[in-house]
């Protein structure tokens, strides 16, 4: 025997001096707290998480500076893999995203890198530059 099983199928209470509400006269009890629309939005806005942007070291910048070196002498017209921070536009840090492709042009007058298809990364938001590049970088 189930813990609710002696009243589960008992009819439903109907006050004898007192006339059911209407679905708006109800709904309308719970208006006040529409005074807080956006407010579970502002609450999720809050509790989303960024990232803070890392500090590279004078070593792993100069290993970068290599890398961009390299492609740029080289004309290379392959893939390379560039882990870069993005800020975010609604508070605080931002997050890091990877782009795959191949690099077009390495403009050092804006120090940024530029992607074949357009995508642009300045060079202080790259944190890893991934490729085949030789073992002496």
């Amino acid at each position: 025997m189930g813990k609710y099983d002696d009243i589960i199928n008992l009819p439903h209470h109907k006050s004898s001096t007192r006339k059911q509400m209407s679905m708006i006269d109800r709904a309308a009890q719970f208006a006040p707290y529409m005074s807080l629309s956006g407010y579970s939005d502002d609450v999720k806005e809050t509790a989303r998480l960024t990232d803070t942007k890392l500090e590279l070291s004078e070593e792993e910048i100069n290993l970068l500076n290599r890398k961009l070196n390299f492609i740029a002498e080289n004309k290379l017209k392959e893939e390379f893999c560039v882990t870069y921070f993005v800020p975010d536009s609604r508070k605080e840090g931002g997050e890091y995203a990877v782009k795959t492709g191949i690099i077009r042009i390495i403009d050092d007058i804006y120090k940024k890198i530029i992607f074949k298809d357009k995508t642009e990364i300045y060079f202080s938001d790259i944190l890893q530059i991934d490729g085949d590049f030789p073992d002496e970088l």
